[in-house]
């Protein structure tokens, strides 16, 4: 039994697109970076916070024939900088965060985390995204239309930001909100676990950056 711990429409469509059966159960943890925390642990940490717990809720229905794992994820940018960027608080903050982007190369880091009896693993995508320089009309304008309230960053690649996004180096769907291909990877290997192993949990990390 697949649950993705996250209330994100985008990252639930792309699971969905991957071809795999879930539910969705969000998980509501404080999502402030830790101090002198990278972004790297940052996101790796939230994910993992998400996916324990939903786990934590959920495990008493698992049952022995199908038995439970749960995904976890969160994703910022990086900007310039090296401030993190979560969503904007408001239009303003939106932006605020959009001059720092723009004309400059920044990353978008996405931690993911699954859960299961027999193993927490933990990894993370990271990928460089290019952004043209945008006017001050251009900022409002996009404001405007309500996308980026709820973007990291601000922006989101497959709306209408993709005008300004002229190049990437790395995982796209990393940039929309979860690594399809490292995501896929890490549930086989936790399938292929629970099918070995039973008993004692043991945390593994992995970081991949593109």
């Amino acid at each position: 039994m697949l649950v993705l711990a996250s209330a994100s429409p985008r990252r639930k469509e792309l699971l969905a697109q991957a071809g795999f059966t879930f539910t969705v159960a969000p998980a509501s943890i404080p999502e402030e970076p830790n101090p002198g925390e990278s972004p790297i642990a940052y996101v790796i940490r939230l994910a993992r916070e998400k996916a324990q717990a939903v786990y934590a809720q959920q495990a008493t229905q698992q049952n022995e024939g199908n038995p439970l794992l749960v995904l976890g994820a969160d994703t910022t940018v990086v900007a310039p900088n090296g401030e993190i960027f979560g969503k904007p608080t408001d239009a303003a903050d939106a932006a605020r965060m959009l001059r720092l982007l723009a004309g400059a190369t920044h990353q978008v880091i996405t931690g993911v985390a699954v859960v299961a009896q027999v193993s927490i693993e933990t990894a993370a995508e990271v990928t460089h995204v290019t952004m043209l320089t945008m006017s001050e009309e251009e900022i409002a304008a996009y404001i405007a239309t309500g996308e980026p309230a709820d973007k990291a960053g601000a922006y989101a690649i497959q709306g209408r930001a993709a005008r300004w996004i002229p190049r990437i180096h790395g995982c796209y769907f990393n940039v929309v909100g979860l690594p399809l291909t490292l995501v896929a990877s890490m549930i086989e290997g936790t399938h292929a676990r629970m099918e070995k192993t039973a008993g004692s949990i043991p945390e593994t990390v992995a970081a991949s950056s593109i």
